[in-house]
């Protein structure tokens, strides 16, 4: 909580939102965005998309190359280049990972 005071320069958190309605509340709206039965509650409310967890590769080196940053809107369209190990490879293995940490071992594999 000294963390989130010290990010919005001092300003005192709300502790009176119980995070369960928090939820609650996000899984309404999210609901009524798949369904189409907005209301005029909703009119103002912009909703975004993202990617939830960076999107990357491991290059060979148990390191994750990131290739879409976290929090990047759908839908996009990245492009990184790679090479290979040695001349005339017939082929590799790409291994697409999810998360945010610095080694591969660390994030998901997808």
């Amino acid at each position: 909580q000294s963390m989130i005071q010290e990010f919005f320069d001092g300003k005192e958190p709300n502790k009176t939102i119980n995070p369960d309605e928090a939820v609650a509340y996000g899984a309404a709206v999210q609901a009524a965005v798949l369904t189409g039965k907005w209301s005029y509650q909703l009119e103002d409310l912009l909703l975004r998309n993202v990617t939830p967890w960076s999107l990357g590769l491991d290059t060979g080196s148990g390191i994750m190359t990131k290739v879409i940053e976290r929090n990047t809107p759908f839908s996009t369209k990245q492009q990184h280049t790679v090479t290979t190990n040695a001349d005339n490879q017939p082929g590799i293995l790409i291994q697409i990972f999810e998360g945010e940490c610095a080694m591969t071992k660390d994030n998901n594999l997808l």
